[in-house]
């Protein structure tokens, strides 16, 4: 398997091809949330105007923190070397976090104002749901959403563009199989692989061989919701944008909600988290298939570089080619220290828009919800997440306008029905934090 590590060589292309892509408003707005952070008794300014900043800011913290490190692993290490070492790499972290944002921000200005691409009945029936979540009034387009229990689906686009944001915001969805559903559930069907075969003679009688069988596994949505109020007087005055209102409240809500399910969620409920289909977890003899194979970090308490190129080359081949590591901020901090055999820094900061950092040249995800590197913990998944990971999503988003609970408030009631599971465990590695046996 060959792997290709960005070096500080490759800088210069890569922030000028950053400094071509990058729209100034953008890069603007990442910044802001990054620097300026006093570094090694130096202020780190970055010109929001010049979108080379980011990038070169980026190579010059990654540049010092090298150095800094070599010095303390050559035994020079002491009180303030140490506190230097965290002080740049925390600076680097939050460089490569502005990088990731600005990522996400340009993912979504690609997405486009999905509103300008309305039809002008889908305006309409938008303009329907408006008023009614104004005023309760039931207009003659409103039909199209209403069902016999009073409830009200939201609009077809109003729907679309949550379930685009949640996807750049929940990092496993983002890279997981979705799979829209109509009815109450999803089956799937597996092949036991267990069909036999054998060598014969041209003559040879051709005995019976083994006969593969299949087994089914149901994969069933929990409903996830937020309530979400506001005064009628509100309503009835204000002039702000009511369905860009109810998305703001849901949105992030929704988002981290199915960030913790997805990861570690038991199914009750809920979907089927990842994690519980690693070895010695739950879910580990669900799948057919079996388990997700666990790769030990070669420690008791920390991370390793062997165990990263490990558990890279123990993935088949067949899955590598979409193959990524997902782990969070501090264990991304952790993977900064690691070394192969020949002194070169396994993690490389991304020196290009739309580019991640890396890992012994495999792309880095930003997974806040993975667990911190710890004794036995599972620090780290590396592979295809959109071969392992099925995320079910019952179409339409429920919004139920309710005036009458909690008066003067009016209760706005949204739903969305949604759930996950594993659907192919040999398609992903789960690092855990352990000592070879």
């Amino acid at each position: 398997m060959n792997k290709t590590i960005v070096t500080p060589a490759t800088a210069g292309a890569t922030s000028r091809a950053l400094a071509a892509a990058v729209p100034p408003a953008i890069l603007a707005g990442a910044m802001a949330h990054a620097f300026p952070r006093a570094i090694i008794g130096q202020r780190i300014r970055a010109d929001v105007n010049d979108p080379k900043a980011m990038i070169g800011q980026l190579q010059a913290a990654f540049d010092a923190f090298k150095a800094a490190n070599d010095e303390k692993l050559k035994g020079k290490a002491d009180a303030v070397l140490d506190e230097k070492v965290q002080k740049i790499d925390a600076a680097v972290g939050d460089f490569q976090k502005a990088i990731d944002d600005l990522n996400a921000k340009m993912a979504a200005q690609r997405t486009g104002d999905i509103s300008d691409r309305r039809s002008p009945e889908q305006i309409e029936y938008a303009s329907a749901f408006n008023a009614h979540v104004r005023t309760g009034d039931i207009q003659a387009a409103m039909s199209r959403g209403s069902d016999a229990d009073g409830g009200y689906t939201a609009p077809v686009e109003w729907d679309r563009t949550i379930s685009d944001k949640l996807k750049l915001v929940s990092p496993i969805r983002e890279h997981a199989t979705v799979q829209p559903i109509s009815k109450a559930g999803f089956k799937k069907l597996f092949n036991d692989r267990v069909i036999g075969s054998g060598w014969v003679g041209e003559t040879a009688a051709r005995p019976e061989t083994g006969t593969p069988g299949l087994s089914i596994l149901d994969f069933l949505p929990g409903e996830l919701y937020a309530n979400a109020s506001a005064t009628q007087t509100l309503l009835d005055d204000s002039e702000i944008d009511i369905e860009a209102w109810l998305q703001n409240e849901i949105e992030p809500e929704f988002a981290r909600q199915e960030a913790i399910a997805f990861l570690s969620g038991n199914g009750t409920n809920k979907p089927f988290g990842v994690l519980t289909y690693v070895t010695g977890a739950a879910n580990a003899a669900k799948h057919p298939w079996g388990a997700i194979t666990v790769v030990n970090s070669g420690a008791a308490a920390a991370l390793t570089g062997d165990g990263i190129i490990s558990i890279i080359y123990d993935l088949p081949k067949a899955h590598s080619a979409n193959a990524k590591f997902f782990m969070n901020r501090q264990t991304q901090s952790k993977a900064r220290l690691l070394k192969d055999g020949q002194n070169n820094y396994l993690w490389q900061p991304s020196f290009q828009a739309g580019q991640p950092a890396t890992l012994a040249g495999e792309a880095v995800v930003d997974t806040p919800d993975m667990p911190n590197v710890a004794a036995d913990n599972i620090a780290a998944l590396y592979g295809d997440m959109r071969e392992t990971y099925l995320v079910i999503d019952r179409i339409g988003i429920r919004v139920l306008r309710d005036p009458y609970t909690n008066k003067p408030f009016v209760m706005f009631y949204v739903t969305k029905r949604v759930g996950g599971g594993v659907k192919n465990p040999q398609s992903m590695r789960a690092l855990k934090i352990a000592a070879n046996t």
